[in-house]
């Protein structure tokens, strides 16, 4: 069986990836930022005010780990240590996981709609139609954060297994 040759993901790759991901926080970021003066301009009406779930816990603010994620990869890319590899790593996963967190309570908001009063239908609509965009982002940023860690997870064997062959190859040389 022939070795597997994009056992790697390259510098370049990494840095890509890492601005995306960057790019897609941003963007999350200024639609919390949307959201918040959108909701908070509503006014009490007969069937109270819209607040969806993903405005109550924030999922759009959640773009900030997705963020520190990017930057994390892009230092990984320019100054691979392991510590540095790990920690990209992480936050990695971290995002798989708040992705689909985020994918599942917006799913919720968009499946179920109470009735909210005609002065606050509009701002209601338009906030659910920026949590299908941002439903959408979220397979994205998902698909980045798990090709970066499966790539991160093989890249930190080798680069373990590349400093224990150093190691040994020093001890050797060292011996005679």
């Amino acid at each position: 069986m022939a070795p597997c040759r994009c056992s790697k993901i390259s510098t370049a790759d990494s840095l890509v990836l890492g601005a995306v991901q960057i790019m897609i926080g941003i963007f999350h970021v200024f639609m919390w930022y949307f959201l918040l003066i959108l909701y908070m301009g509503q006014i009490k009406g007969v069937f109270g005010t819209y607040e969806p779930i993903t405005y109550k816990t924030g999922c759009s603010l959640w773009g900030v780990i997705f963020i520190v994620a990017g930057v994390s990869m892009i230092r990984a890319a320019r100054h691979p240590t392991q510590g540095v590899i790990t920690f990209a790593l992480i936050m990695n996963i971290f995002c798989i996981i708040v992705a689909v967190i985020a994918s599942i309570l917006t799913t919720i908001e968009l499946s179920s709609f109470n009735s909210v009063s005609y002065r606050n239908y509009g701002q209601a609509k338009l906030g659910r139609e920026v949590s299908r965009i941002l439903l959408i982002s979220y397979p994205l940023e998902f698909s980045i954060a798990l090709a970066y860690s499966i790539f991160g997870c093989v890249g930190l064997s080798r680069h373990r297994n590349e400093d224990t062959l150093t190691a040994v190859t020093e001890e050797a040389e060292s011996s005679f």
